[in-house]
C-alpha cells in the first residue's frame, strides 16, 4: 500500500508539472522568443522586451494573455508586436479590463456581459473618458470605486499609446511600412537643414521648403522623444547602463548632433518593415544582430536579460502555488487515512514547492542585484517562504502532518495575494527611497519580515487547533499539548525575530534620517507585533491563560502583523508607506474578521468541543462547579 500510495502522489506532481510546462508550439515563422529577449530600460532598469509586455498587460488586462475577437490567445510577446508593429491589428484586441462599466456614466460603452474591451471599443467615447477623468477626485484615498475605474482606464489608454509609438514616430500604416526611408531622408536633411537654420535665423537666404520639412522632422521627433515608454537605444561602450540610454525620439533628435543615428533605431525599424510585410527571414536576421551586438558591447548584462526572460516563462510561483494546494489536501486526507504514508508523501512534495519557493527568490535577487525583500510584492513571497521553511522544522521533528499542512496554506495565500500585488506591473522596479540601502535590506528587512512569517504561522496553527479542538473527535490531551508547543515555539522565534528586526529598524532610523524612533506607523506596527509577542509568553509562563487562551492570543497576533505588513501601508502617511494600495482595505477588513469570528469560536463553551480535549475540559470543570456547590 505504501508504494501505491507514493506512486500516486508522484504521478500527480509529475501531472501538475507537466500541465505547468508543457511546450506551446508556436507555428509562426518569426522569432518571437529572440525578439522577447531584446533588451531594454524602463523604469530604471535593464529587462527583456518579454517583461514590458507582460507587465503592461497586468496593467491593462490584470492577466498575462490576450483572448482575440476572433478566439485565439495570444503571449504578451505576441500582442507586444502587434502593439508596436501593426496597430491596426492590436486596436482590435480586448485588453482593456473594466470591471463595471455600467457604472462609469458613459453612453453606449458597457457590453452585456463583456468585461474586456479593444482600443477600438474606446475610441468613439474618448472624450467623455478624459471629460469624466478630468473631474474625479485627485486624491486616491477619497476615490469612489467609479472615480478609481475611471483613473485606471485613463492611465491604462496613456500607457497604450506610448507602447505604441515606442519603436517608431507616430503614423498610419502606410508610414510603418516606409520607416527606413525616412529616417534615410532625415539623414541626409540634418546637414543642410540645420544650415538653412542659421540662414533663416541670421536673415539671409535659405531653402524654406527643405528648412521645412526638416522642422517637421524634428517636431515629430520631439514628440516621441516625450511619449515612447521605452528607452531602446544602449549607450556606446563603455557606459554607465542604467542612466545612459536613450528613447527612439531622443536618439534621433540627438542625431542632429553629428553622431548619426544608432544602428538600433534603424534595426527596429526593418523589425517594423518586416514584420508588417510578412518577411521572416529580414525580421530573423536583425534580430539575430541586435543580439550579437548587444552581446558583444556589454558581455555581463546580456546573461542577466537571458535568464529574466527564462523566469518569466518558467512562471516558478504560479507552479510552487499549485504544489502547495496538493500537499493541504494530502495532509487532509492524511488526517482520515493513512497518517504515515501520506504524511510522509505531503512533506516530501512541501519540500519540492519549498526547494521552487526558493529558486523564486533567489532568482529575483540575480535580476534586481538586491536582497528578498524590496517592495510590498517581494515581502509577500518572502513571508510565505519563511512560514513554509517552519512549517517543514516542525514537520520533521513532530511528523503530525499539522506544520506540513498550515505551511502549505500560508505558503499559498501568501502567494496568492503576491500576485494580486503583481497587478500594478513591474515587481522588480527600482527601489523606493525608504529602502534604498542594500545593508539594511539584508538585514532589518529580512529581519522584520521573518517575523512576520513566524507570526502568521504561529496564528495559523492557532487556528487548527481551534478547529480540531471543536471537530475532531481524536484529538486528545497530547495532541493539544504538542499543538500548543508548536505554537509557544514558533511564537518565541517570532519574538527573537521581531525585536532584533525592529531594534535594527530603529538604528537603520537613526543613520539615515537623525532619530532612533519617530513614531511612524510602520514603527509602531513593529512594536505592537513585539509587544503581542509578550503578552503571549506573559500569559504562558504566568499562567495567565491555559491552552484555549492562548490559541487566541496568538491568533491576536495575525491581526497585529496583518495591520503591521499591508494597515500601515493603507493609511497613506509616514517615512515606510512605501506600499500603498488602495485596493486593500476591504481584503484587511475582512482579514480581521475572520480572525475574530476564530477566536470566538475558541471562546465557545467546552460543552461544545466535540474532541476529547474538550470533552475532558468539560467534565472537570462540571466536576469542580458540583464540589464547589
Amino acid at each position: 500500500m505504501k508504494k501505491v500510495i507514493y506512486s500516486l502522489v508522484a504521478l500527480l506532481v509529475l501531472l501538475i508539472g507537466w500541465r505547468h510546462f508543457k511546450p506551446i508550439g508556436d507555428s509562426s515563422a518569426f522569432d518571437r522568443s529572440a525578439f522577447a529577449e531584446l533588451p531594454v530600460q524602463v523604469g530604471g532598469r535593464i529587462k527583456p522586451l518579454d517583461s514590458v509586455a507582460r507587465n503592461a498587460l497586468l496593467v491593462l488586462a490584470s492577466r498575462q494573455k490576450v483572448e482575440t475577437i476572433d478566439g485565439r490567445t495570444l503571449s504578451p510577446i505576441e500582442w507586444f508586436m502587434d502593439v508596436t508593429m501593426r496597430p491596426e491589428v492590436a486596436d482590435t484586441h480586448p485588453v482593456f479590463k473594466i470591471e463595471f462599466p455600467d457604472d462609469l456614466g458613459i453612453a453606449g460603452l458597457a457590453q452585456p456581459g463583456e468585461r474586456y474591451y479593444a482600443f477600438n471599443d474606446l475610441l468613439p467615447h474618448l472624450a467623455d473618458i478624459q471629460r469624466l477623468h478630468q473631474q474625479i477626485e485627485p486624491e486616491p484615498k477619497k476615490r469612489q470605486p467609479y472615480e478609481q475605474q475611471l483613473d485606471d482606464l485613463s492611465r491604462g489608454l496613456t500607457l497604450y499609446h506610448k507602447l505604441m509609438h515606442a519603436l517608431h514616430a507616430p503614423g498610419d500604416g502606410d508610414h510603418l511600412n516606409t520607416i527606413s526611408a525616412q529616417y534615410a531622408d532625415y539623414s541626409a536633411l540634418i546637414r543642410p537643414g540645420l544650415q538653412a537654420l542659421r540662414q533663416q535665423q541670421k536673415g539671409e537666404e535659405y531653402d524654406a521648403l527643405l528648412l521645412k520639412r526638416f522642422i517637421a522632422y524634428g517636431e515629430n521627433y520631439l514628440s516621441l522623444s516625450q511619449t515612447a515608454h521605452l528607452r531602446l537605444v544602449p549607450p556606446p561602450p563603455p557606459a554607465d547602463l542604467l542612466v545612459d540610454w536613450k528613447n527612439i525620439g531622443l536618439e534621433l533628435l540627438d542625431a542632429t548632433q553629428g553622431n548619426g543615428i544608432s544602428p538600433y533605431v534603424h534595426d527596429y525599424a526593418k523589425l517594423t518593415e518586416a514584420y508588417r510585410g510578412g518577411d521572416s527571414d529580414r525580421f530573423n536576421e536583425t534580430v539575430t544582430v541586435m543580439q550579437a551586438r548587444f552581446a558583444a558591447d556589454y558581455p555581463d548584462d546580456i546573461g542577466r536579460v537571458h535568464f529574466e526572460l527564462s523566469f518569466n516563462n518558467a512562471q516558478i510561483f504560479p507552479f510552487a502555488m499549485q504544489l502547495y494546494v496538493l500537499v493541504f489536501f494530502i495532509v487532509c486526507i492524511a488526517w482520515l487515512r493513512w497518517p504515515a504514508e501520506l504524511g510522509r508523501a505531503a512533506f516530501w512534495v512541501l519540500l519540492l514547492a519549498f526547494i521552487l519557493h526558493s529558486y523564486g527568490l533567489v532568482a529575483r535577487m540575480y535580476i534586481q542585484g538586491r536582497p528578498p525583500v524590496t517592495n510590498l510584492y517581494s515581502s509577500a513571497v518572502f513571508v510565505g517562504w519563511g512560514a513554509v521553511l517552519l512549517g517543514a522544522f516542525l514537520e520533521r521533528f513532530f511528523k503530525n502532518g499539522i506544520g506540513a499542512g498550515m505551511a502549505a496554506l500560508v505558503g499559498f495565500a501568501t502567494l496568492i495575494i503576491a500576485h494580486h500585488l503583481a497587478m500594478s506591473g513591474d515587481t522588480l522596479e527600482m527601489m523606493r527611497a525608504v529602502l534604498d540601502s542594500n545593508f539594511w535590506l539584508a538585514t532589518h528587512v529580512i529581519i522584520i519580515t521573518f517575523g512576520y512569517s513566524a507570526m502568521f504561522f504561529a496564528g495559523a496553527l492557532a487556528i487548527v487547533f481551534i478547529l480540531k479542538g471543536l471537530l475532531d473527535k481524536s484529538f486528545d490531551q497530547d495532541s493539544a499539548r504538542s499543538l500548543s508547543a508548536m505554537v509557544y515555539g514558533i511564537t518565541c522565534f517570532a519574538a527573537l525575530f521581531s525585536l532584533v528586526g525592529t531594534i535594527l529598524g530603529g538604528i537603520w532610523g537613526d543613520q539615515s534620517w537623525g532619530r532612533f524612533w519617530g513614531w511612524d506607523p510602520k514603527e509602531n506596527g513593529a512594536l505592537m507585533i513585539v509587544l503581542m509577542c509578550a503578552i503571549y509568553l506573559h500569559a504562558r509562563w504566568g499562567g495567565v491563560f491555559q491552552e484555549r487562551g492562548l490559541m487566541g492570543l496568538a491568533i491576536c497576533g495575525n491581526i497585529v502583523t496583518a495591520w503591521s505588513w499591508f494597515g500601515t501601508n493603507l493609511l497613506g502617511v509616514g517615512l515606510h508607506s512605501y506600499g500603498f494600495t488602495d485596493s486593500g482595505f476591504k481584503w484587511m477588513a475582512l482579514f480581521i474578521l475572520t480572525q475574530l469570528l476564530f477566536i470566538a469560536l475558541g471562546a465557545l463553551p467546552w460543552k461544545y468541543w466535540r474532541s476529547a480535549f474538550g470533552r475532558n475540559r468539560y467534565e472537570r470543570k462540571r466536576i469542580l462547579l458540583a464540589r464547589a456547590s
